[in-house]
């Protein structure tokens, strides 16, 4: 559904939330395979100390909530590259939630981080890709997306919308040279998914996911979701009617 990839030799890549995490490692890996990567966010210790190793790496501070900050950087990068060949935003957020604890503070902030940013960041990016006539852009999003879950009273929804807003983007972008990447990770072991206190099935590590995401971009895959033995089985129960999918979901995750 998109262009392969070959090799990542002098690609110019901008991961916005590469700090930590499955950001972090993608960074790595696509570094180790000759990319050229602007690491963002807003931690600038965190960025230079992950990027000091790498001559092809550069650190620059990124506030996904920032808009003027996201026109900076991108401003920034094509005065020292040119054009940018992909753009991966994996910067979000997560607060575990149900019926009985809404905060409102943070209902607003994870939807100005996994939303709002997101769209912050495509109204940079979009259009400059679109004007080059090439490129691509890549949102982490979440198998939570997919269909309801316990405790993801304000998580899943964020991740429901960049599900549609990926398909909505590929039907817009694609036909004119735009490569699309929604990509689904299930619980990978990040600073992120630490604190959660529930079970998480098939659990991965952040280099395996990292690898997933790469894998899948150099296959041309639109969905990339991961690890399969959980997010197919996720995929498969959202086709049961809501009687058997609500009953399975109780079933498994105990809540």
């Amino acid at each position: 559904m998109n262009p392969t990839i070959r090799d990542w030799r002098g690609k110019r890549i901008w991961i916005i939330g590469a700090s930590s995490g499955i950001g972090e490692e993608t960074a790595r890996l696509l570094l180790k395979l000759g990319a050229r990567v602007a690491l963002s966010a807003r931690k600038l210790a965190q960025l230079e100390k992950i990027a000091a190793g790498y001559p092809m790496a550069e650190a620059m501070v990124v506030d996904i909530c920032d808009h003027a900050s996201i026109i900076a950087c991108h401003a920034s990068l094509i005065q020292k590259w040119g054009a940018i060949d992909l753009v991966l935003i994996v910067a979000g957020s997560y607060n575990e939630m149900r019926a009985d604890s809404i905060d409102m503070v943070a209902i607003n902030r994870l939807i100005d981080i996994n939303l709002r940013g997101v769209y912050q960041c495509l109204d940079v990016i979009s259009p400059a890709l679109l004007q080059q006539g090439s490129g691509g852009i890549g949102i982490v999003g979440s198998v939570a997306g997919l269909s309801g879950l316990p405790k993801a009273l304000i998580y899943g929804p964020t991740k429901a919308a960049l599900i549609n807003l990926c398909e909505s983007l590929y039907l817009d972008v694609r036909p004119k040279n735009i490569a699309v990447y929604m990509i689904n990770p299930g619980f990978v072991e990040t600073p992120m998914t630490h604190g959660n206190s529930f079970k998480m099935p098939a659990l991965i590590s952040a280099p395996e996911a990292a690898q997933s995401i790469v894998k899948g971009m150099q296959r041309g895959d639109f969905h990339i979701h991961f690890p399969h033995r959980f997010t197919n089985w996720l995929r498969l129960a959202r086709l049961l009617p809501y009687r058997s999918y609500f009953y399975l979901v109780h079933k498994v995750t105990g809540l």
